[in-house]
């Protein structure tokens, strides 16, 4: 079977072809998880996944390659494998930040960090909590507020930071908050 007729018959959802597919690349696609800090399972986490992406937007027709197929399947792999590395990350920061706020202290500082935004004006609470506690993106927080672009929607949180930050300073002492 040549790339073109696997293709077609992926498009029209025949599941053998995927299949052949998979066994086809398995190597080369999970080679690329493994040799980036990846084990065996991840990669072939990974690669499901992306065969998964891969065997929706086929089916559905909306699919033009002007690519080898191994090629497209390769950058999503590639960009599955980033999202990973980057929520691993995420997450091994929030461990290690998880363990500084363990402190006796954390609600009481929850409460001055929560009774300050509620003293910031709408625009700004909404901006804020959308960033550091929904993690939307600048581009997202622009589309929902209605601001210009994304640089508009970074400034205004450059804006409300400073001025959250502001009220923390003059309302309560460094003992009391920072550290």
């Amino acid at each position: 079977m040549n790339e073109k007729e696997i293709f077609e018959r992926i498009c029209k959802g025949d599941e053998k072809a995927l299949e052949f597919l998979y066994q086809k690349y398995y190597r080369m696609m999970t080679k690329l998880v493994i040799s980036n800090s990846g084990t065996e399972e991840e990669a072939r986490d990974i690669y499901q996944d992306a065969l998964v992406v891969f065997w929706q937007k086929a089916t559905s027709g909306n699919l033009v390659l002007t690519s080898k197929m191994s090629t497209y399947i390769y950058s999503i792999c590639q960009n599955l494998w980033r999202k990973e590395l980057d929520r691993k990350k995420r997450l091994s920061n929030e461990e290690k930040d998880g363990s500084v706020t363990l402190d006796t202290d954390t609600a009481e500082r929850e409460k001055i960090i929560a009774k300050c935004i509620d003293q910031l004006g709408e625009t700004c609470k909404k901006v804020l909590m959308f960033y550091y506690f929904e993690e939307m993106s600048m581009q997202d927080i622009a589309d929902k507020l209605g601001f210009a672009n994304t640089d508009t929607a970074k400034t205004k949180k450059y804006k409300c930071k400073k001025k959250l930050d502001d009220l923390v300073k003059a309302q309560y002492s460094e003992h009391d908050f920072l550290d």
